[in-house]
């Protein structure tokens, strides 16, 4: 097939790299990419936010099938013009996508499909927001209502720190103030074409910035996949898939196509697993950054079947996905400063001699070519790239992770050291 992928980062690398592992010979393209994914797929000069001129370039180049990485093309409505001129894409329309693109859209639409999720008050002003915490107590959860890119979330037992992050989102809009749960967090896609699901893999992502789960909430400095946990609590890793398909994936689905506004692409969802049973944390509306680059790698059923199958409507014509037994983790390395003030532009040395490390892959976020040739590349954002590492179990894999980003430099960089380690005892 011709592929467009639209995006720039990790997720969207993840995704190519996938796509090449086929056995069929696809010709991908990407719009912008960055560095690495141009090692893999072929630059276009297309505005990932302007559905005219995606779908131009799509009819103009006869491409099969449109993949939208980000949020944000979808909530700007990229998918609409691409269906409207009977192109395949991958990716939700601009309603459906708000379910990623406000909080509080989300929170209707759960309690409309009976989806069990934590109790949420919207609060408009800092009266509001003071009446909320009164009512929910601490610790604070504090989320802004659209698009924060993975940062718009705070929890805390500091009131002060609660009302602070709530002061800073609300010259931009509503806030959530939400009911505060307690257990350990699962990410679990589900591919569908409005009206069939099938479900990924799950994985666990690491949102803090630090070792412990310290320091503050980032987009996601590691992950790994599969979970041998869940089968403490479920009997089994299939039949937690099995409960969440049933009491959260298909009734979202359900419900948004009853509203007219059918769900096509990459539903996330969020989980914790309380001690009153499985709540939604959150949904997106696009593949997860960084558990994409952990749970695509295990994927034994070609990805470009199962999303040609989604955006085609006929994914009730494909079988359940299959995974390897394989275990894959991923580390982030990150550039000095992030999240709040990442340093850009330094160069960044060692990048073929972590890739030679034995079942690791580089998978680039934030990257750029050097503007005299034959330099090193340079970090251009916050988290840089990722090291994944695949090997038929935990220990293996985290001791060729950490071999390879230790031959990585970037003058100032940071990475946890703690990614699947509890796993890997």
């Amino acid at each position: 097939m011709k592929i467009l992928v639209l995006g720039s980062g990790a997720r969207e690398h993840a995704i190519i790299l996938a796509l090449r592992a086929e056995k069929a010979e696809h010709e991908i393209f990407v719009a912008p990419g960055n560095a690495g994914i141009a090692q893999d797929a072929t630059p276009v000069s297309v505005d990932m936010l302007d559905g005219a001129a995606v779908t131009a370039f799509a009819n103009e180049h006869a491409i099969d099938l449109v993949v939208v990485g980000p949020e944000a093309p979808l909530v700007a409505g990229v998918a609409d013009v691409l269906r409207a001129h009977g192109i395949p894409v991958f990716g939700p329309g601009k309603a459906a996508a708000q379910l990623e693109g406000s909080k509080s859209f989300a929170k209707r639409i759960m309690d409309a499909a009976g989806v069990p999720t934590g109790r949420a008050v919207r609060a408009t002003t800092t009266a509001e927001v003071e009446a909320a915490f009164d009512d929910l107590g601490a610790p604070y959860v504090v989320k802004a209502d659209g698009l924060a890119a993975g940062k718009g979330v705070i929890v805390t037992s500091e009131r002060s720190d609660a009302l602070a992050h709530a002061a800073h989102y609300l010259p931009s809009g509503p806030v959530l103030i939400e009911e505060f749960l307690s257990g350990p967090e699962v990410s679990l896609f589900f591919l569908s074409d409005g009206d069939t699901v099938r479900a990924l893999s799950p994985a666990q992502d690491f949102k803090r910035a630090l070792d412990g789960d310290e320091g503050p909430n980032t987009g996601g400095m590691g992950a790994y996949s599969p979970l041998p946990w869940l089968a403490d609590q479920f009997g089994s890793e299939q039949a937690f898939v099995e409960e969440v398909t049933r009491d959260v994936a298909l009734p979202v689905i359900r419900q948004l196509d009853s509203e007219g506004t059918p769900f096509i692409g990459l539903l996330y969802a969020g989980l914790i697993l309380t001690p009153a049973g499985v709540r939604v944390i959150e949904f997106n509306a696009r593949f997860g950054d960084p558990e994409t680059q952990i749970v695509l790698p295990r994927l034994v059923t070609p990805l470009s079947e199962l999303l040609l199958a989604a955006a085609s409507g006929t994914l009730e014509d494909q079988p359940e996905p299959v995974f390897s037994d394989d275990v894959a983790i991923t580390v982030v390395l990150a550039s000095e400063g992030y999240p709040e003030a990442p340093q850009t532009g330094r160069p960044i040395e060692g990048l073929a001699d972590a890739a030679a490390v034995e079942g690791v892959r580089l998978v680039h976020a934030a990257t750029a070519s050097p503007d005299a040739p034959g330099g090193s590349l340079v970090a251009t954002g916050g988290r840089v790239l990722n090291v994944v590492a695949v090997a038929s179990d935990f220990r293996t894999a985290r001791d060729r992770a950490y071999e390879a980003i230790g031959r990585i430099r970037l003058d100032g960089s940071h990475f946890r050291t703690d990614i699947a380690a509890r796993v890997a005892e």
